[in-house]
């Protein structure tokens, strides 16, 4: 097999954990409504030897405690092993087992698709940490528990995943990918520890790529896809990865509204091979050469918006904002990529 297109097969992989953790996100916020919903959308009535208090609470703070739950957290353990088991059966059973099998050994696959694979893991372990800790703040566990446990759930989800890559002989273990994992479960916790929220989120954006090559459309949909859904997960040429920072979680004197954040983004161009624009078929004849085809890393920098940020009393649209605050929306943006520097007016 085209050594280009297998190792492209690890990418889709580490992004199924990318749509397992928004599913995982997802279960988390409707749990962490339902906790919300019990919890605070009700006048609560404080009442002490001088007074009584009558306090309207009318949103739901970030860092909100809950109360303590054994049954949450036995639930959400439970929920934690067996569904990330059955989770990880599946994908060996849908992917890893048609493959051959090899005794463990380490790959170094760094070079590789100019390393934007090394940040979609960081932001999949980001993630799932993320919405793994939400869930374990459903429990009311404590905090430092809840953001450990939590915090580095992501980077143990993706290094079970490692370890079957390790296992394939047509892949490998890669210290790339493992450090790349933790450092985006080190986002959630370092964050979390300091100033219990999330000040720096990680982001993504993704836009379909087309070209005006009909040879470049059909290397395209060989090796990312023809579908866009195909192409969403795999194709890292239209993929961007942001850092998005909260002006006022910095600055809280200031004027700024607390919704604006900055993000700085990053992504890669002419890509069609993992370290060369050259493809071979299954037995070794070249069936696409470009090597006239620059590949080259792109910086962005773009206003952001922290959907966590709007108020609102309905828990429903809430929770929307919570999910899809993992995501970063179209905005002009300046690029600089290929020694250019340029404005986009819809930035993805």
């Amino acid at each position: 097999m085209q050594r280009a297109v297998t190792l492209y097969s690890t990418s889709v992989a580490s992004h199924t954990c990318t749509v397992s953790s928004l599913c995982c996100l997802l279960i988390a916020l409707c749990m962490y409504s339902s906790g919300f919903t019990q919890s605070t959308v009700r006048d609560s009535t404080l009442t002490t030897s001088d007074t009584t208090v009558i306090v309207r609470l009318n949103c739901f703070p970030d860092n909100y405690t809950f109360p303590y739950n054994k049954k949450r957290v036995r639930l959400i353990a439970a929920a934690n092993v067996f569904g990330y088991s059955a989770a990880m059966v599946g994908l060996y059973s849908a992917w890893y087992k048609d493959y051959p099998q090899s005794n463990f050994h380490a790959f170094n696959d760094f070079p590789e698709w100019q390393q934007i694979d090394k940040i979609g893991h960081a932001y999949s372990a980001y993630a799932e940490s993320k919405a793994s800790m939400e869930l374990w703040r459903w429990t009311g566990i404590d905090r430092k528990k809840k953001i450990w446990i939590g915090g580095l759930s992501g980077a143990f989800y993706q290094t079970v995943i490692e370890v079957l890559d390790g296992f394939s002989s047509e892949w490998g273990w890669s210290w790339g990918d493992i450090g790349a994992n933790f450092i985006g479960s080190g986002m959630v916790v370092a964050q979390e520890l300091a100033w219990d929220e999330q000040r720096i989120q990680f982001k993504w954006s993704f836009h379909r790529k087309r070209y005006n090559d009909p040879e470049l459309n059909k290397r395209s949909d060989k090796i990312f896809g023809s579908s866009s859904p195909e192409r969403f997960l795999k194709d890292y040429n239209g993929q961007t990865y942001w850092l998005s920072v909260n002006l006022h979680s910095f600055i809280p004197q200031s004027s700024l509204p607390r919704w604006l954040n900055i993000a700085v983004g990053t992504g890669a161009e002419g890509m069609f091979g993992a370290t060369e624009n050259i493809g071979k078929d299954k037995n070794g004849s070249i069936e696409f050469y470009r090597p006239d085809i620059k590949r080259y890393r792109q910086w962005y920098l773009a206003p952001d918006i922290d959907l966590t940020k709007i108020k609102t009393n309905k828990k429903g649209i809430k929770m929307a904002l919570m999910i899809l605050n993992i995501v970063k929306f179209p905005a002009p943006a300046l690029v600089l990529g290929n020694g250019k520097l340029k404005v986009e007016w819809i930035g993805f």
